[in-house]
């Protein structure tokens, strides 16, 4: 039974995304092995890629790479490495010697599937097996998909996988794609789904496919990685598919094997990286876009879900398929700042700090830890206290300055009574229209270009200070950030705004952003810590 149903491992494929190919000789070794001792039918080893190989990674220039990776390989395994369409020169490639990979799968774009079919026809003519994959299947309509079959046919490769790219598929998408390609394509002509589980579909949607066409003439193939390591949201995992289809249809894929695997070689990347199904990953399956435009939001802006899903939404359809990293900034600008006037707001503030020293009041760990010496500063300069992103413990503040969404709605919900009884600065991209004791800056005014993360809170009001020409600052609680999140802020279940946990590099970005504030504002703020400080 089990030659009708194929199962294809793309672990070191796919996870490549993850770690940069980086896995490690061992564990390419260890994986390899494991897969092709557990049964797996279809190991994929990795990409070829244009550049040398890198030892240790599973991005390989010609098959010879493989070499040392492939300790003694299964007759009953194919090994495969996967090409874009567009990015390995075939110059390189040599005949087939059976040594090493037995197959190549090339991936292509829906616009230049023709293009991505004549590659894989000269890959044959090279000895080996091909395989296509079309990449955002869902986006072919059923003409396209019978012009895609067409071609297919043409060249006789070993098989077609549909490729749900952005995760945005649901059953009836799937099934409209099967009913289409199983009429069209050539009966020995294999039949295969590579899918994403950004809506937490893709286990689901895989045992529909194989419940769908299980039993008819067409032998099929179903992608997995172990652990459902992939590109964000990941993949089916191999362990949860193997499992089904063992018990359903009677494979033989050893259980004991495949999660020896995972216990040897996936734990330290489970621990030290990311994927998976989460929020920003499911608004990419949402709206089909690309993956990177996501991660670009996240790592750059720490952008919130809402204005996540509202930024994407402003892209184009045709935009979305792509990651153009200078359109996307563009209208995320847009999307910050508001345009609004804030001319008359900003002279207000300037008359009520004129001539006040300002004290900064970060929501450090050192504000709690440091409190009677912040509390006797206070008594004795009187400055015009401002809470930064937060309300700060049992401190009285003048105002309340918020440049983060969820930072002003945690503060808003979890301590009602302090926020509703202070005054509150509010940078544009958080509101534009003021309430009651709101003041609205105008994003766009307060930041600079040239860093990652340029909209730190402290740095924005450092900013907006010397706008107002506030002479003196002092500041506590601006502490820095540890490995450790809850010994980071003086409330431990404030909200994340770094997801990635990339703390050091974010000091050093800070800390930068902080010189380049002094050297450009010397002659005019004295500034001083109150606090230890690793920005001091």
């Amino acid at each position: 039974m089990k030659k009708n149903i194929q199962l294809l491992d793309c672990t070191l494929r796919d996870g490549a995304y993850i770690v940069n190919a980086d896995f490690g000789t061992p564990a390419i070794k260890g994986i390899i092995k494991k897969m092709q001792d557990a049964n797996i039918d279809i190991i994929e080893c990795g990409w070829l890629k244009n550049a040398p190989h890198r030892d240790g990674t599973s991005f390989f220039h010609v098959p010879d790479d493989l070499k040392k990776y492939l300790l003694e390989k299964n007759p009953d395994s194919l090994y495969t490495v996967m090409i874009d369409w567009d990015r390995y020169d075939l110059d390189s490639l040599p005949d087939y010697d059976g040594r090493t990979i037995d197959a190549i799968r090339v991936v292509f774009p829906k616009e230049k599937f023709r293009e991505g079919i004549a590659l894989g026809t000269v890959i044959r003519e090279k000895g080996y097996q091909v395989l296509f994959q079309a990449a955002n299947t869902l986006g072919y309509s059923d003409e396209d998909l019978r012009c895609l079959a067409k071609e297919i046919n043409h060249a006789k490769p070993l098989a077609l996988s549909i490729v749900d790219t952005f995760g945005a598929m649901y059953w009836e998408d799937l099934s409209r794609i099967i009913s289409v390609l199983d009429a069209e394509l050539d009966r020995d002509i294999k039949l295969g789904f590579h899918s994403h589980n950004n809506q937490q579909l893709s286990f689901s949607l895989t045992t529909q496919f194989v419940e769908k066409l299980y039993g008819g003439e067409r032998s099929l193939i179903v992608d997995s990685s172990l652990c459902g390591m992939g590109r964000g949201a990941g993949n089916t995992t191999t362990e949860l598919i193997a499992s089904y289809l063992d018990r359903k249809y009677k494979c033989n894929y050893d259980m004991n094997v495949i999660l020896d695997a995972i216990d040897m070689y996936m734990g330290y990347f489970s621990a030290n990286y990311s994927w998976g199904y989460s929020t920003p990953y499911f608004i990419a399956g949402l709206y089909c876009t690309h993956v990177n435009n996501i991660a670009y939001l996240l790592e750059n802006h720490r952008t919130n879900a809402k204005d996540m899903r509202n930024i994407i939404e402003s892209l184009s359809v045709e935009d979305r398929h792509k990651y153009n990293y200078d359109l996307l900034e563009k209208k995320y600008i847009e999307y910050q700042n508001k345009g609004i006037d804030d001319e008359a707001q900003a002279a207000y503030l300037c008359r009520m700090l004129q001539g006040r020293e300002v004290l900064l009041l970060a929501p450090g760990s050192s504000i709690s830890r440091d409190k009677e010496q912040i509390k006797k500063y206070i008594a004795e300069y009187h400055p015009a206290v401002i809470g930064i992103n937060a309300v700060c413990g049992d401190y009285q503040c003048d105002y309340l300055f918020f440049s983060n969404k969820t930072r002003y709605q945690y503060a808003k919900e979890i301590y009602p009574d302090a926020f509703d009884s202070t005054d509150k600065i509010i940078v544009s991209n958080v509101k534009t229209k003021a309430d009651k004791k709101d003041i609205i800056i105008n994003f766009n005014l307060l930041i600079k270009r040239g860093w990652e993360h340029f909209d730190n809170a402290v740095i924005l009001c450092l900013r907006l200070m010397n706008k107002l020409h506030v002479k003196e600052i002092s500041i506590a609680g601006f502490d820095g950030f540890s490995s450790d999140y809850a010994q980071n802020y003086s409330d431990s279940s404030l909200p994340n705004l770094n997801p990635e946990n990339r703390w050091d590099e974010l000091n050093v970005e800070i800390k930068d952003m902080f010189e380049d504030f002094k050297a450009t504002t010397q002659d005019r703020i004295s500034i001083k810590f109150i606090t230890e400080s690793i920005f001091r």
